[in-house]
């Protein structure tokens, strides 16, 4: 049975900076029996990158839309996984003002980090959070889980303006603060050939790996991947500008 300390030394080991900046896509089931379940994953993730920057998405895609339109960042639940709920309750975490992308953050200038979200107008912008993951050369743990749920590859897609991929009508959301609701309309993910495009993300894996923008890792039972932002970020934009409908499908790259 995996502990706080074991997993801890799955980091180490895995080549996760305890000082930098880590974002992190779980799957909970996949590493396998933890003395406090997802608690005890939280808590080694927390204590290891005491000295850093520890991200996880609490995004709220799945239920904001036109109708259900009021982001509340203190009580709306995360749809991306059980362990991003368990890191919105604890304390001295922060969340950002996204309506539907915002992540939590804890450690070294988290407050900065999630600052000005509820001025964007598109998911994921390039002067938003998942942009600031370049700019501070941040490292991606795919926590038992694939290039699937590389959120990282949708926000290039956007950054390039690759056709095809945001919503030319605005939906009207707003953020619930304090001091009252913030208007925060937004351009949402769209791709008028498939509902998940995210599943096609999987075919930059092997270039990755074969590049160092990637390596493979193990945290507890979970087979994972640990990933360079820049560098993953740079491989993208350099395919994505020789073929920009990379992700149209599935076809081995």
């Amino acid at each position: 049975m995996h502990n706080v300390q074991s997993l801890i030394q799955d980091l180490k080991n895995s080549g996760v900076d305890p000082s930098g900046t880590l974002l992190v896509h779980s799957s909970v089931k996949a590493v396998g029996k933890c003395e406090r379940r997802g608690d005890t994953i939280i808590d080694a993730l927390i204590e290891y990158m005491r000295d850093g920057l520890l991200i996880l998405p609490t995004h709220t895609w799945d239920k904001i839309n036109a109708e259900y339109n009021i982001y509340d960042p203190e009580t709306e639940p995360s749809c991306v996984g059980v362990l991003t709920n368990l890191f919105l309750k604890r304390p001295g975490v922060i969340r950002s003002l996204h309506p539907t992308h915002s992540v939590a953050a804890i450690g070294k200038n988290a407050a900065v980090f999630v600052s000005g979200e509820e001025k964007t107008r598109t998911p994921c912008p390039r002067d938003g959070v998942y942009g600031k993951l370049y700019d501070l050369n941040a490292q991606i743990l795919l926590l038992g889980c694939g290039f699937s749920s590389y959120t990282y590859i949708h926000c290039i897609e956007e950054w390039m303006d690759i056709p095809d991929r945001l919503n030319t009508v605005t939906q009207e959301l707003f953020v619930k603060t304090a001091d009252g609701l913030i208007p925060c309309p937004q351009h949402r993910h769209h791709c008028s050939h498939t509902n998940d495009i995210s599943k096609n993300y999987v075919k930059m894996e092997k270039a990755f790996i074969k590049t160092g923008a990637a390596i493979y890792c193990r945290i507890g039972d979970a087979k994972s991947i640990l990933c360079d932002a820049k560098k993953t970020a740079d491989l993208t934009i350099r395919c994505l500008q020789e073929t920009p409908n990379l992700f149209a499908d599935k076809s081995e790259y």
